[in-house]
């Protein structure tokens, strides 16, 4: 009788172990997981994502860049020179070779007006040894000195333009060595021998502009003898025609360098664009369109190099935030009711080093939006939601792209 009650007893217990001990064991952890997303959504009524500022730098021209002196992922200051872009097209450099042709003639036809002014000069001399200094002597003379100012002035604005054109060229050049020798790709004596190069004519270009202050100055003091001299209450005799046709002359080529000049300048702007960070960032890669994707090799998009033509509005790289400035929410229609503008809300990080701290509501989105898929609780399931901003409070450490928890809403 004990061995048949001992056999059935044995039996219940394996019933139970093989039947009702694993049920047990499947509600408890559907409770578990049913109390874990309970306790989720208590704790995080709502999610969003942190977000900074991206600034993408590019041309409103098209423009060939020279140099890219930042790489991915590396620290710049707002103001920092990032890329040196030339914006002269094939047929604008055509232009500019045309340009300085023309002005070397004009400097040549100044050194012919030169040329004619001697005979004169000598005529004047000879008349003056011989004669008694009248006031058409006078007048010949002080004239003279004005038209011989205004060529030395006129030659020295076409060596001025001619250098200063080849000074910038020897600038971008001593820039790109500069950063080719930091990154170890040149020797250090080439540097050296393109900043040498730079500085002599550097030194050229100032004195010239010194000469040429000089003889401003000297040609408004010519003016102000000449003028004075006129203004006296004296016979005055006619000018000689000969000079008078040289300083015409002289007039026609002053007009005619000032409009090469200008033009020149115009275009040597244009030659090396320096483009600078907008922000204090970081240089992140730049992606084209979503429907090109599946077209671009591996390493193309991230950073422009230097050779390449960029057309107008295309990135040449972009530059990010280090910390992100504001969290962006979706709240669904059935807590509508309870958002409010500048309402106070609590942000919790879930990473590690978790962290809790107060924000508030600065902006409120006009319409409901699809949510990012990020946000969906199911991922094959679309969800909508009004937008929402929040700003990032000091001491919140979150990186751009992270989900962050929000209470309060």
């Amino acid at each position: 009788m004990k061995t048949k009650r001992s056999g059935n007893d044995h039996l219940r217990k394996r019933y139970l172990l093989r039947h009702v001990l694993p049920a047990t064991v499947w509600l408890t952890a559907v409770g578990a997981v049913v109390w874990l997303f309970y306790q989720r959504a208590e704790r995080f009524q709502v999610v969003g994502i942190a977000q900074g500022q991206i600034r993408q730098i590019a041309m409103n021209c098209t423009g060939r860049i020279r140099n890219i002196s930042v790489d991915l992922f590396e620290p710049v200051q707002a103001g920092q020179t990032v890329a040196i872009v030339d914006t002269l097209l094939d047929n604008e450099q055509t232009l500019e070779a045309d340009l300085r042709a023309q002005l070397a003639v004009a400097a040549a036809e100044a050194e012919r007006l030169a040329s004619l002014l001697i005979p004169t000069q000598d005529q004047l001399e000879t008349d003056m040894a011989g004669l008694k200094i009248d006031r058409a002597d006078n007048e010949r003379r002080f004239a003279a000195d004005v038209e011989n100012t205004r060529v030395r002035i006129l030659e020295l604005q076409a060596t001025t333009a001619f250098d200063r054109g080849t000074l910038e060229d020897l600038g971008v050049e001593v820039k790109i060595l500069e950063d080719l020798l930091s990154k170890e790709a040149i020797a250090p004596y080439e540097v050296e021998k393109a900043r040498i190069q730079f500085k002599a004519l550097e030194s050229k270009v100032r004195e010239n502009e010194q000469l040429l202050e000089q003889a401003r100055e000297d040609l408004r003091k010519a003016e102000e003898r000449r003028d004075l001299f006129s203004q006296q209450g004296l016979p005055e005799p006619s000018v000689d025609h000969a000079l008078e046709a040289i300083r015409k002359e002289i007039t026609v080529q002053e007009e005619l360098m000032k409009g090469l000049l200008a033009q020149l300048t115009a275009l040597g702007t244009r030659r090396n664009v320096e483009l600078t960070s907008p922000i204090d960032g970081v240089v992140i890669a730049v992606h084209g369109q979503a429907n090109d994707a599946l077209l671009q090799r591996p390493g193309e998009q991230t950073v422009r190099r230097a050779g390449e033509v960029i057309p107008a509005g295309d990135p040449i790289l972009a530059v990010a935030e280090l910390e992100p400035t504001e969290i962006v929410a979706y709240v669904n229609e059935a807590q509508l009711r309870l958002l409010k503008d500048q309402m106070t809300v609590k942000l919790v990080k879930a990473r590690e080093p978790a962290q809790i701290a107060e924000s508030q509501v600065l902006r409120i989105g006009p319409v409901i939006e699809l949510m990012p898929q990020r946000l969906w609780v199911n991922p094959n399931v679309p969800q909508w939601g009004r937008p929402v901003l929040i700003g990032v409070p000091a001491g919140l450490s979150v990186v751009s792209g992270e989900v962050v928890g929000i209470s309060g809403l």
